[in-house]
């Protein structure tokens, strides 16, 4: 009998096993998120201090036998000076080699943002641990709850050193990264009705500009344990969040956004997390009055003011336009009147050359359309199945940017805009063909159904009013692209577009393929879930 395979030799490694399972029960877990079961195993013994960070009547209901109410309702949003924390975190029972485990019972924000301030003021990551899953999986682990208060604990002993100010970002850095999506991620930890608007907590909905919404609650499984950190890592490619740039996390008040501050800095190894302390309630009430907003980009969208003034004459006649107009009428309605400097480039002609763009390219330049330049579609009807057609295919094309004229034409006339006609043309020396220098950007249409897969599920959205009668295979809901403009053509408000998406069942999570019989209905959808902020769109081709 070989000697790996003796009876002797396998008990030995048995009982080593056990030992080391042993050892690990008793000793500290790895990384500074803890389960029941080891909670289950060391709560009594010396050293390990329980704190409870719900608010008060949830630890009156039901708390961890032992567990120390330590509520952020102690001290809330205003930051309080160190001295003052730590009177706090030693009356808790807080002290040096002690290890501290921080659980809440309803939302992980709680024990998350507890968590965060400890480590703020200096307790060592070592010996401090997030209860993953909460009460939820202390009971489903087998844990007793009472209702019956722990005894004030003996007072702790830890002084508060050196503040970690580097772990927070403050007004003036989220100010610069709301400005430079592209050198630094703005996470906001809320839900869509805070980030579309619907919720106006502080008297104006919405978000600050260019943040990127991850609600809290998207991190954890249905049990509240946090999600795996491959799942976790794939959610955030899909958002764009990088771990070679800053991210930092705000949310209302500063609670919810130390989830994804937890997540990103100890579950990913992300290296620069922040989390913004004032955040939406420091942002709003600043006396400057920063904007915010309710789109999740609605540069895509340009109106009369913005027209007017930016492909005006003036601006043109002094060289600081960055901007052309393209009219996707029929030429007789362009004839009759039309913004002033607009190119006619007529929807039919999109219709025509979808599957050529080359040739199409070819036309809008000889039509004096600059691929440099923001290109503004202006269909006299906001954002129709013409406007967001051209829209798609100017953005194949790879132009600088793609904006829709939301206003109609009859309101840009009462707004002061005069609209120019056939006979203007003719006075206007005729427009020069300009050089086509396109950008490189992925393409938004795809040819094969089942092509060209990422990383996220595919999920078609049918766009029609009815389904088209060839339905690709896969996952498919519904999203007429009706319920998503209003009678006038504006895109509905952005909470309302939220309502219908999430009525549609169509996820945030996955590459959206928009397609119908009519590729213009598709491409409303398009634009409609880029205006949203979903980063992965796509139209299948007719």
């Amino acid at each position: 009998m070989s000697r790996s395979t003796h009876p002797w030799h396998a008990l030995l490694l048995a009982v080593l096993l056990l030992l080391a399972q042993a050892a690990s029960a008793a000793g500290a877990p790895a990384g500074p998120l803890v389960g029941a079961r080891w909670l289950l195993e060391n709560r009594e013994r010396e050293g390990v201090l329980v704190l409870d960070a719900s608010p008060p009547p949830m630890y009156a209901a039901s708390h961890i036998p032992g567990a120390v109410s330590a509520s952020f309702m102690a001290y809330g949003v205003e930051d309080p000076p160190p001295a003052q924390m730590q009177a706090l975190f030693q009356g808790w029972g807080v002290s040096a080699g002690r290890k501290v485990v921080i659980y809440d019972q309803g939302d992980p924000m709680w024990a998350a943002r507890l968590f965060f301030d400890l480590y703020r003021h200096g307790f060592p990551l070592a010996d401090l641990y997030l209860l993953d899953g909460g009460l939820q999986q202390w009971q489903a682990a087998g844990g007793a709850v009472t209702k019956e208060a722990t005894p004030a604990p003996p007072r702790g002993d830890f002084r508060v050193a050196a503040v970690r100010e580097q772990e927070r970002v403050r007004l003036p850095e989220v100010f610069v990264a709301s400005g430079a999506p592209d050198r630094a991620a703005l996470v906001e930890a809320l839900d869509p009705a805070w980030h579309y608007g619907e919720t106006a907590f502080f008297g104006r909905g919405g978000h600050i500009p260019n943040a990127i919404m991850l609600p809290a609650k998207d991190l954890h499984n249905a049990d509240r344990t946090f999600k795996s950190p491959d799942e976790m890592r794939r959610m955030l490619a899909h958002l764009g969040v990088r771990p070679d740039r800053p991210v930092y996390t705000y949310c209302g008040g500063g609670v919810a956004a130390a989830v994804p501050w937890f997540a990103l800095k100890f579950l990913l190894g992300y290296p620069d997390v922040r989390l913004y302390v004032g955040s939406a309630l420091e942002w709003v009430r600043d006396d400057r009055g920063l904007p915010v907003w309710t789109w999740s980009a609605p540069q895509r969208l340009r109106d009369t003011a913005w027209v007017g003034t930016w492909g005006g004459r003036t601006m043109r006649m002094y060289g600081v336009s960055r901007m052309g107009v393209v009219d996707v009428r029929a030429p007789e309605a362009f004839a009759f009147g039309h913004v002033p400097f607009a190119a006619n480039v007529p929807a039919a002609v999109f219709r025509e050359h979808f599957a050529s763009p080359e040739k199409l390219a070819a036309i809008l330049a000889q039509a004096g359309v600059s691929a440099t330049q923001e290109v503004v579609v202006d269909s006299g009807a906001g954002l129709d199945r013409d406007s967001a057609l051209a829209a798609l295919l100017l953005e194949r094309l790879g132009v600088a940017r793609v904006s829709v004229f939301r206003d109609s034409h009859e309101k840009a006339v009462k707004a002061g805009i005069a609209l120019a006609t056939e006979a203007d043309a003719k006075k206007s020396p005729a427009r020069p063909a300009a050089p086509w220098a396109a950008g490189a950007r992925p393409d938004p249409v795809i040819a094969d159904a089942a092509g060209g897969k990422g990383d996220a599920p595919r999920v078609f959205v049918a766009a029609g009013a009815t389904m088209p009668a060839r339905v690709p295979e896969g996952k498919v809901v519904h999203l007429p692209y009706a319920d998503l403009v209003d009678a006038g053509g504006a895109p509905k408000p952005a909470k309302d577009l939220w309502k219908a998406l999430a009525k549609a069942g169509v996820p945030r999570y996955a590459e959206l393929v928009a397609f119908a019989d009519d590729p213009g209905e598709a491409a409303v959808a398009w634009f409609a879930l880029r205006l949203m902020g979903f980063p992965d769109v796509k139209v299948l081709a007719p």
